[in-house]
């Protein structure tokens, strides 16, 4: 049983990203499409790791840049470098393919088949701009607010995104050349205990670090977010700014999706998942000024 939950987690490894599973390692991992469908459930835990990584590019930036204005900034660009670098861009790719299609399709059949396209075109090529300029902004934003808060919310944003393309997958119905896709087993859908084994691991995600980072925090009183006795509701706060802009980006970017399509398509997952990343990143902007202010920060 372990064995078969280890072999999940690292199909799913090697779905997601560019780290290596290769060799003797990877023969034994092995491939079928039911592992692939079974692997779902590990995509939040998964997004973990990344998260973990490119705050780590975040923090080590932020830290041996002088305290100028644009450091922010420059820190912002390196953690979404390494994250680009991690997955080989796949959601991006999905983001720029999706409104290609959607932008320039009149019909779905339309739609789809510009989507097949390899060929970035405008509507892509702006919608990637955007997306990848608004992240920065707002990792930018975190960084001057709270550098915690940044670092949270880069490791929470590719965790809680992994889930919403999940839901997708769970719901509605794959539409297009099945036989064309990468994801091909993964448009027979999960079940609902796959979607509840992927939201039971972004969870424990989202409250473990969140409960470390206000116990350090504290300890070493270094965070105006996790000083004195507002911590605990600051916490709450945050998830909830969290999770509320996670929902209220992806459910539009997802209606689109299949009011165009009636359904969904692997570029449809790959938007899915920026969607919501980038309305985690936001919800923890706009509330920022509050988890650091005199009402739950420090003194509360």
């Amino acid at each position: 049983m372990m064995a078969h939950e280890l072999r999940c987690l690292l199909l799913a490894l090697q779905f997601l990203t560019r780290i290596p599973v290769t060799g003797r390692l990877a023969h034994w991992v092995g491939y079928s499409p039911q592992l692939l469908r079974a692997s779902a459930r590990y995509f939040p835990l998964v997004g973990a790791g990344v998260g973990v990584l490119t705050a780590a590019v975040l923090g080590l930036a932020w830290w041996l840049l002088p305290p100028v204005p644009a450091a922010a900034w420059v820190a912002a660009v390196a953690a979404l470098a390494a994250g680009l670098l991690l997955t080989g861009a796949l959601h991006e790719d999905g983001l720029a393919d999706t409104f290609d299609g959607l932008g320039g399709g009149t019909t779905p059949e339309r739609a789809l088949e510009i989507m097949k396209d390899s060929r970035i075109g405008s509507y892509g090529a702006l919608a990637l701009g955007v997306a990848l300029l608004a992240k920065c902004a707002l990792l930018a934003s975190l960084l001057q607010i709270e550098p915690l808060l940044a670092l949270l919310g880069l490791l929470w944003g590719h965790t809680v995104s992994r889930c919403a393309p999940l839901w997708l997958l769970y719901r509605h119905r794959h539409v297009g050349d099945r036989a064309g896709v990468k994801a091909k087993p993964l448009a027979d859908g999960i079940g609902l205990g796959g979607l509840l084994w992927a939201a039971m691991w972004a969870l424990l995600v989202l409250l473990g670090s969140g409960a470390a980072a206000v116990a350090l925090g504290a300890t070493l009183g270094a965070t105006q977010l996790v000083q004195g006795g507002g911590s605990a509701l600051a916490l709450v706060v945050a998830l909830s700014a969290a999770l509320s802009g996670a929902l209220l980006v992806a459910a539009p970017m997802a209606r689109w999706l299949l009011r165009r399509l009636g359904g969904y398509t692997g570029d449809g997952l790959g938007a899915t998942q920026q969607a919501a990343e980038l309305g985690l990143l936001l919800g923890l902007v706009l509330a920022g000024p509050l988890l650091v202010g005199p009402v739950l920060g420090a003194g509360a």
